[in-house]
């Protein structure tokens, strides 16, 4: 799957969309009162993609096990030092509802934190990199 992102932001526009395999989705995030800079930070989106990635993965393998999820509930917290420092640490728990016996529930919990692509690609430190400054003077 490839994915890409992109916010738009300026003076009374803002436009924040999400691509996944060449199909569109916006989300809303609403500008600072100012009308610039977003209400949230990237280490606030960063938790909540942690904590939508372990739901959806969940659902997929407990799917793959025939477990029927009646709930999930993920809550990711951390800590941030200071400007232009990554996370000192970071950590989530999650509660399932399931109709299975709850060692069953367990193990598909812990398979998930395993097989779980955000959290893996945080876990290894995926190289990020800045490919292009397309900077124009107004």
């Amino acid at each position: 799957m490839n994915i890409s992102a992109r916010i738009t932001n300026r003076q009374g526009e803002h436009t924040t969309t999400v691509r996944p395999n060449d199909r569109d989705h916006s989300l809303a995030i609403r500008p600072k009162p100012a009308g610039l800079d977003l209400r949230l930070k990237g280490g606030e989106l960063l938790f909540l993609a942690l904590a939508t990635c372990y739901c959806n993965d969940i659902y997929r393998e407990a799917r793959k096990r025939k477990i029927e999820v009646v709930n999930v509930e993920v809550e990711v917290s951390g800590e941030f030092d200071g400007e232009g420092e990554p996370a000192r640490t970071i950590s989530y728990r999650a509660s399932v509802d399931a109709r299975a016996p709850r060692e069953a529930i367990v193990d598909l919990m812990r398979h998930t934190d395993d097989v779980t692509e955000i959290q893996n690609t945080v876990r290894r430190g995926v190289p990020v990199v800045l490919s292009h400054c397309d900077a124009r003077e107004v």
